[in-house]
């Protein structure tokens, strides 16, 4: 019997919405892998406008983040006088229903002192958030002595990071709302959350989907809300699925074929397919010659996996005859434990770039794996 994944193909996102629908039937969680570029957020509001479509139904009934979420937030620098800066938010969407009823403040700082050191206030009457942050400052007392004293600076304007870091906080303040069932949010039965990696510091990914999960995997009781994630990001995609794998989740790989149609594949099927997937990856990137730090982290992550199916003893068995294992493992201890951030967009410089190169080349050359076969021209078991 092979033990090649389940390919179901989908010749546009509106079939793709209607397949998601019926799972979410009878599943809680949808789990997507997806690089960028695919259509993610394009399916995120293809199925946030399912109803308006299909069901001719006016009401909204998906909470959703996306790039369009961010659009929801405007900021209004006060050109003339540069003092009084604040973020507006539209309060005509849903989105923001219940935030003057229900102290939104407290909730989203609970959040927001996880990531981040500023602080905010809420103008619920013009709408709009202002920022501030505390700044240590030295000042000397009546004796000549040199003594810390905190000062408050107001109307700050944050960086483009922090205002992401600040929306997402919002968001994950309304999904508790939503999930607890308040009058404001009764309206809610999906969640789609596409890429939030992509606007947040890539050192807060593991707390960032750890703390997602433990507000979605809340009792619920029989009306559960029905949730997607869909990421292009490895390190999110992983921790999602490791923190929900012990509920009724399903988990997928989506990409496109040359046709431009939408190609879903499970990746429970095939042992380390998601890995396979990291791969094609990997070998994108050393063509394009734009190599990251972190991509060392995630080359050895593959080889790891590699060696476990092979029962070598240790990652280094993968390529002993294609690179010095012992530089390799230099190399990896400096981006893991030196200056480095193991997930830090830094690129490489040169010389680890070749031998970047030159390990997954030579591990591609090796381990035959299929991977246009399996990423560019899949063989449908299922037609939609």
């Amino acid at each position: 019997m092979s033990n090649k994944p389940k390919i179901h193909k989908f010749s546009d996102l509106k079939k793709l919405v209607t397949r998601f629908r019926d799972e979410l039937s009878e599943s809680d969680y949808i789990l997507l892998y997806a690089f960028n570029g695919t259509g993610k957020t394009r399916l995120s509001m293809e199925f946030k406008d399912y109803s308006k479509k299909r069901k001719k139904n006016p009401d909204a009934e998906t909470l959703y983040f996306n790039a369009f979420t961010e659009d929801l937030f405007n900021w209004d620098n006060d050109i003339e006088n540069d003092s009084e800066r604040f973020l507006e938010f539209n309060s005509k969407s849903n989105f923001f229903k219940g935030f003057q009823q229900l102290s939104m403040d407290e909730r989203i700082s609970n959040h927001l002192k996880r990531y981040a050191d500023f602080s905010f206030d809420i103008n619920y009457e013009i709408s709009a958030v202002t920022f501030k942050r505390e700044i240590l400052k030295k000042e000397r007392n009546e004796q000549g002595e040199l003594l810390d004293k905190l000062e408050t600076e107001f109307n700050i304007k944050i960086s483009r990071g922090e205002e992401n870091i600040f929306i997402w906080c919002v968001f994950l303040a309304i999904c508790e709302l939503s999930i607890e069932k308040a009058d404001a949010y009764k309206w809610v039965k999906y969640i789609y959350i596409d890429d939030p990696i992509s606007s947040l510091d890539e050192n807060n990914v593991i707390t960032v989907a750890s703390d997602l999960a433990q507000i979605l995997k809340k009792r619920q009781g029989e009306n559960k809300i029905k949730t997607i994630i869909s990421s292009h990001h490895t390190l999110f995609f992983n921790v999602m699925c490791n923190e929900l794998k012990a509920v009724d989740s399903k988990r997928y790989f989506l990409h496109k074929n040359k046709s431009n149609g939408y190609v879903l594949q499970k990746t429970d099927d095939t042992p380390f397919f998601h890995h396979v997937a990291l791969l094609c990856e990997l070998k994108e990137v050393a063509d394009s010659d734009i190599i990251k730090t972190y991509h060392f982290n995630i080359l050895r992550t593959i080889l790891e996996k590699t060696s476990s199916f092979f029962g070598f003893n240790d990652f280094s068995d993968c390529i002993k005859d294609i690179i010095d294992a012992d530089l390799f493992a230099r190399v990896l201890n400096i981006y893991s434990h030196g200056a480095y951030s193991v997930y830090e967009p830094r690129e490489m410089v040169s010389d680890n770039k070749e031998l970047f190169k030159k390990i997954v080349y030579g591990f591609l050359k090796k381990y035959k794996f299929h991977l246009p076969e399996l990423f560019n021209e899949p063989t449908p078991a299922t037609t939609t």
